[in-house]
Order: C-alpha cells, then structure tokens, then sequence
C-alpha cells in the first residue's frame, strides 16, 4: 500500500498460522511489509504465507518455536526486523492443581518467548533508535480468566513484561503495544470449552477486528490496544474497588460451576 507507514518494513509474526496471528500478518502484508510467518505447524505457516503472497504481497514462512525464531526470520528479512509481533500464545485450562509441565509450558510460551525475543531484538532496535514491539497478551491479563489459572497468571506476565518494555526504552525509539481483547472467533475460543462460551462467546469478534485495532492504537502510539473497548470499564471498576470485582467474578465462577 503506497504511502503506508508500514511500507518496506519488516515484520515477523509468531503464532500466525491462523487467528489473531494470520490476520496481523495479512494486515502488515497489505500495507507493503515483507512478513515473516512463524507458527509451530510448518503447514500452517506455508498456507498463510502463500495466501499472502497469493495477493501480490510478500511473506517468507518461517516454522518452528516462537522462542527461537529471531534469528532465523532476521536472516529471512535480510537481517534487520523492525516489527516483532509476540503473538504465539497458550490457552492453558486448569487450576491451581494443573500439572507442572502445564504450568511450565504456559509460562514457557506466554512470557518467557516473549522475554527471549526482546534479548535478541533490543542490541540492534537500541542502536539505530527505532523499533516496534507487540505483544499479544488477552483480556485476562488486565481482568482474569475463569477455569484457566494458568492462561491469567501468565497472560499478566506478558502484560507485565510489555510495560517494562515501554517504560524502559520508550524515549530510546522502541515502541511497545500489548493488544487485550476478550473473545476471538478462532480455535482458541473453541478450545475455552464451557467456561469461553459463557464468558467469552458472547462478544466474541473476528480476528481482523483485533488488527484493525492494532493499527488504530499505532497510529495514535497508544501502548494498550483494547479491541473490546469495554475491556477499560472493567479493569478501572477492579482498581477502584478489588473487594467487589471480586465478588462479582466469583459470582460468575460459581454460575460457571452450576452449569
């Protein structure tokens, strides 16, 4: 797209071999960034890549683990990055009794990628003075997440983490954005089971939404991107009074267990 600001730029998109992941990387790709699509499943990857590329647009695929792939998707741009969207996520169910590889795997993939890329990524971004950082973190890292201790618990990491990020390096040319949407109509939402459909499905949007939403808080640099904009009401009606956001999502905990 002439006269983007996103021209020429490139991009690398983890978890992107479908939902929020594919989309970012389609959105990027018509504004005339060259993506790299990463995701787990080589398949995946390829199709989305060769559905960009399809378009006339220009993506490279690039399998394997988010927690590894900087170097190899640097190469890919022909060594620089200057969009990096942490994307690849878990969903991960359970309570306080999940199993530990549960646990370690959430905290693994939900943070601990995202820390890993920012340790390959900052060295060149803070020489040059610019770069771009997305995390996609979730609605449950503001709020909470019912029947999914360890999708909230990690998801407020990564939150945490985009925060420190901005904070630390905002006035040396890094920009940071973590994107929290509630329900997304992708695989992940269908894996939420019974505890997504009674507090995710109902607002549920497409994933282009959540891009859409991206590129708005970009343009206007706002480091939290909130697809679900009543997503703000929430997580201010929590800071004010802990005490009775926590009543009412018990509430719903316990509705949850009756149904």
């Amino acid at each position: 797209m002439s006269g983007s600001a996103y021209q020429d730029q490139r991009v690398v998109v983890t978890g992107a071999g479908g939902g929020i992941g594919a989309a970012l990387a389609h959105r990027f790709a018509a504004e005339g960034a060259t993506v790299v699509v990463n995701d787990l499943d080589a398949a995946k990857a390829a199709s989305v890549a060769g559905a960009i590329a399809a378009t006339g647009a220009r993506a490279i695929a690039v399998p394997g683990d988010a927690s590894a792939v900087v170097g190899e998707a640097r190469e890919a741009l022909g060594g620089t990055v200057d969009v990096y969207c942490a994307n690849a996520g878990l969903a991960s169910g359970g309570d306080a009794f999940a199993d530990e590889a549960v646990w370690e795997a959430a905290w693994d993939t939900n943070v601990m990628a995202h820390v890993r890329a920012a340790r390959a990524l900052l060295p060149d971004w803070l020489e040059r003075g610019s770069g771009r950082f997305v995390s996609t973190v979730s609605a449950a890292g503001l709020l909470t997440m019912i029947g999914a201790a360890p999708y909230s618990v990690t998801k407020h990491g990564a939150l945490a983490f985009a925060e420190w990020l901005s904070l630390t390096y905002r006035h040396r040319g890094v920009q940071v954005h973590a994107i929290c949407p509630q329900g997304v109509r992708t695989d992940m939402l269908t894996a939420s089971g019974s505890a997504g459909e009674l507090v995710l499905a109902p607002t549920a949007i497409e994933p282009e939404t959540v891009a859409e939403a991206l590129f708005d808080g970009m343009e206007k640099g706002r480091f939290l991107i909130l697809p679900h904009p009543e997503v703000a009401r929430f997580h201010a009606a929590r800071a004010a009074d802990p005490e009775q956001w926590l009543r009412g999502m018990n509430r719903l905990q316990r509705t949850w267990e009756g149904s």
